[in-house]
């Protein structure tokens, strides 16, 4: 349920097909819209579909469900199979439950990426035979399965959809980062923060007595009822003589959730230690582009929320200087951007908007800014937007690019896609 266009689905597809299951595909995007993802999958004769739409029927007649991240909580074709007594699975969790490999899961609103990155770049650095899964781009969680056997642990990157999955499998990772709880995905579990915390809680819910629960600094004392040991995570018990590649006050609490994790593993204090120093920022993270005519220009694509621009805006900006050229603006996502509206004037010289249905909601007050002598533009389009920008930044001044709304509108297909046209932009300015 849910093929999808970002790879995932459709190596889930492959080896399934592969193994002989007789499969239906159905997602309600149509032929057209996914003939990308049917090209990798034409080849095999046990493969039916069901495109442009849901059947009930399909949802009856099967011995599994496989579906994707972001099924609705209330779906009719979910509810079909369960009244059927069908078992409705995800890949992370068929992985977990069959790759017989220790876990070590990572979720949160803000870092888990970053912090499961990090874990396996210091696992590697030691050694370990290592599997990267869950939210990965174009990754296959079952094609990994190919995998397990020549691998000694499997990190997980999952975000709640993906935890949905354990909740209804009642299992948990043995190792579990919880990074921090913000406000996000409102729309799809319609403003209701307990319902996502709940299935965010799926990381340690499952968890046994000898299994560990590691968490960020912002969620000490916010969990009541692991069986799991706890370790509270502090960005003072890293080393004042390390020198770690990643910069930010946020970017230390993803360091020293992926350290614990590390130290829980037993490794080596100084492999922990040069590989957060060697470890490089993943795409759309606060990254350094390149810097031109003396203007850094930063892709921090992956802040879709405006607790994510907040943080880049406090790594990369100084107060006293106020010289970031912020780019934000997408699409609609129903969150609280008062905290981002307070803490733009402290940082920038000037925002630039990206005109899109959610920017229409914070437009009015951040042209207020010019009040405060802030330059405020708005621009249709991603180019005509980061060209604004490149225009107007004067030497020694920052271009951050960190959107702090999703990207599901006209304009692009999904968040990588928003991240790559991006680069391709930047990476043409003279």
């Amino acid at each position: 349920m849910g093929l999808g266009l970002l790879g995932r689905g459709v190596g889930d597809a492959v080896f399934l097909a592969e193994c002989g299951a007789k499969l239906t595909i159905t997602d309600l995007k149509t032929k057209e819209q996914l003939k990308e993802s049917l090209k990798k999958l034409k080849k095999f004769k046990n493969i039916k579909y069901v495109l442009g739409k849901h059947q009930l029927e399909d949802f009856r007649n099967c011995d599994i469900v496989l579906k994707a991240a972001g099924v609705p909580l209330d779906s009719i074709y979910i509810k079909e199979a369960r009244k059927n007594k069908i078992p409705v699975e995800m890949s992370a969790t068929i992985f977990a439950k069959l790759s017989g490999l220790p876990m070590v899961g990572v979720t949160g609103t803000r870092g888990k990426s970053t912090v499961t990155h990090l874990i396996a770049h210091i696992l590697k650095s030691a050694g370990k035979k290592v599997i990267l899964g869950g939210n990965i781009r174009g990754v296959s969680n079952l094609q990994l399965l190919k995998k397990a056997k020549n691998a000694k642990i499997a990190v997980f990157e999952l975000d709640s959809w993906q935890l949905q999955g354990f909740g209804e499998s009642k299992i948990s990772p043995n190792i579990s980062i919880f990074t921090n709880f913000l406000s996000d995905h409102m729309n799809y579990y319609t403003n209701d923060r307990e319902r996502y915390f709940d299935d965010k809680s799926n990381i340690f819910k499952f968890q046994k007595k000898k299994d560990i629960l590691v968490l960020g600094p912002q969620m000490k004392g916010k969990i009541k009822n692991a069986k799991s040991k706890i370790i509270n995570t502090n960005i003072k018990n890293i080393p004042k003589s390390w020198h770690p590649s990643l910069f930010g006050k946020h970017n230390q609490e993803n360091i020293i959730c992926a350290v614990e994790a590390a130290r829980v593993l037993k490794v080596k204090e100084s492999v922990i230690k040069k590989s957060v120093e060697n470890f490089q920022t993943i795409s759309g993270r606060l990254e350094l582009v390149k810097e031109i005519k003396g203007i850094k220009i930063y892709n921090d694509n992956s802040s879709t929320t405006p607790d994510a621009t907040i943080a880049a805006l406090r790594a990369v900006g100084d107060k006293k200087k106020r010289k970031v050229v912020l780019i934000i603006g997408g699409d609609k996502k129903f969150l609280d951007m008062l905290g981002l509206l307070r803490e733009i004037p402290q940082f920038c010289s000037k925002v630039v908007l990206f005109k899109e249905k959610g920017t229409k909601l914070i437009r009015d007050k951040v042209f207020e800014f010019k009040k405060k002598g802030i330059n405020v533009y708005e621009e249709e389009g991603l180019l005509n937007t980061v060209q604004r920008a490149f225009k107007v930044a004067k030497p020694s001044e920052t271009i951050l690019y960190s959107p702090a709304f999703s990207s599901f509108g006209k304009y692009f297909e999904n968040e990588y896609d928003r991240g790559e046209k991006f680069m391709k932009i930047v990476k043409s300015l003279r």
